[in-house]
Parts: C-alpha cells; structure tokens; sequence
C-alpha cells in the first residue's frame, strides 16, 4: 500500500513537510468517520488517491514558477485537494472555494494545524469579489469549459489552469475549444495511470 514515506521519496518531500502532511491525513481519517469527506472506498489508499494526487502538482509548479510562492484559486476545493495540500507545502498561497459549510470547517481546522497560508471561501465561485491569481486548480469538480466559464472572472493573460483529470480528457477539451482558445501542455499522472495532468495557457474566450 502507497504511504507516507512513498510519497516523499517519489517527490522528494522534506522531513518537516511530509510532518504536515501528516498531521493532515490523520485529521482525514477522523473527520471522514462523521463528515464524509471523501469516498469512502479512497481512504485506505489515501496517500495515493489524495494526496500524491495532489502533491505531484508541486514539482511542476516550481519548474515553472521558480521560488516564488504563487496565488492559487482552487474550484470547490472538497476536503481541500489539490489547494490546500500545495499551500501546506508552502508551494503557493491558496484561496479555496468550497459552498459545502462542513467541509469548509474541515479545511479552516487543517488549516491551522498545518500552518497552510489559505483562505476558505465558503461560498460559491459566482458570489466571490474578483482578485488576481497566478493559477487556477480543480480537481474532481466539472468538465473543463465549466470550470473555464467559472473562473474567467479571475483569469489574465498571465494566469494559468492546472486541472486534474481522467480518462476523459480529450473529450471535455475538444467541448472546451469550441468556446475557448488555449495552449494546453501535458504531463503524465503519477498516481494514476489513466490520469492526466493539464496545464492551460493563453487562454482567451473566443
């Protein structure tokens, strides 16, 4: 079974951050007893399905960012993957978008015990005031011309979309550019093999 220890070896994860991680998986396990975070059939593989899921954005980010810590929007952020595992890795500064109000007290506890530099927003994307953002990520949440009219409010010329997605892919981007004109790059997934990582730029509605 995937653990802790896997992940930081395959992401060369520091002692102290992989501490974080921690401290997030096993609040994960004790609320998803009541709250039902997640699937329940994902929780004895959560280190894969979750957080690998999540953590394998990191390399790239850095690859493409440098050391700089960048503004990330996360789309209904669920029990705060992928956002919130990237800010508790100090990767970014996440602003997670959430309407469901028990996961959002979820995520504000991991929050603080993570030492994360994130900001809940329980509420829906329509209703948040407009802010800057370097990246936009999703996972699990909608197709992808959703997810694009959701967060055009929020994107400049400069800001990119990180999404995860699955089998599917190719399908919601031939939907997607019917509307929309992007560069799209592509990187394997290294917790699934039928998933796929997407990162979208230049993206103009056409």
């Amino acid at each position: 079974m995937y653990g802790a220890d896997d992940l930081a070896r395959d992401l060369d994860v520091s002692r102290e951050t992989l501490d974080k991680l921690k401290v997030y998986a096993g609040l994960l396990a004790k609320w998803q007893k009541a709250k039902n975070l997640v699937a329940n059939s994902t929780l004895d593989d959560m280190w894969r399905r979750h957080f690998l899921d999540s953590a394998q954005l990191a390399p790239l980010l850095k690859e493409r960012f440098g050391d700089r810590e960048v503004t990330l929007l996360d789309i209904g952020s669920g029990a705060g993957f992928p956002g919130l595992v990237l800010s508790a890795m100090g990767v970014a500064t996440a602003h997670m978008v959430e309407s469901n109000g028990r996961k959002c007290t979820f995520m504000n506890q991991v929050s603080r015990e993570t030492g994360a530099n994130a900001t809940i927003h329980a509420q829906r994307i329509e209703e948040m005031d407009i802010f800057p953002v370097d990246i936009v990520t999703s996972r699990a949440c909608a197709r992808i011309s959703q997810l694009l009219d959701w967060a055009a409010p929020f994107l400049n010329e400069d800001t990119e979309m990180w999404l995860l997605k699955g089998e599917i892919a190719d399908e919601e981007l031939t939907e997607a550019k019917a509307c929309w004109k992007m560069n799209v790059d592509r990187f394997k997934s290294l917790s699934d093999p039928t998933g796929v990582i997407l990162r979208l730029s230049s993206i103009k509605r056409l």
